[in-house]
């Protein structure tokens, strides 16, 4: 995973595709998209939820950004796919934030808890969401 954005840069340069002027754009992403998650358990059993993960040129010492492409009511997902997860944080209060050492595979396991154990109820990204939850589990 520490070199994924060089092997994508590698890619890229083979193909022919860029200039050179483009190609150190540092504000150039990567895209990958893929269906990360099927939930067998919990509140969203069943549930399939795809995820664009965008990969900065500058990953690893930046967090990928990730956006939730499925429509979902969740504490931490909003309505427009924003993911409330510390580890996709920059700079992080808790010390849980984005660090070089982290890959997408973290990435892919901080996701899953989101839909097992790590609904937050204290400090949520959709507060409607949070307070439908917390007055009517099982709607």
């Amino acid at each position: 995973m520490l070199t994924l954005a060089s092997k994508l840069k590698r890619d890229d340069g083979l193909k022919g595709s860029r200039t050179a002027a483009t190609a150190s754009d540092s504000t150039r992403r990567v895209s990958v998209r893929d269906k990360l998650l099927v939930k067998d358990e919990g509140y969203y059993q069943g549930g399939k939820f795809q995820f664009e993960t965008e990969v900065p040129d500058a990953y690893n010492m930046v967090p990928p950004k990730v956006k939730c492409l499925t429509k979902i009511w969740h504490p931490n997902i909003t309505e427009t796919g924003e993911i409330c997860l510390s580890l996709l944080r920059e700079h992080s209060i808790d010390g849980t934030g984005w660090a070089p050492t982290r890959t997408l595979k973290d990435v892919v396991w901080g996701l899953n808890s989101l839909f097992t154990d790590l609904l937050n109820f204290d400090d949520p990204l959709n507060i409607e969401a949070a307070e439908h939850h917390l007055r009517d589990k099982e709607d």
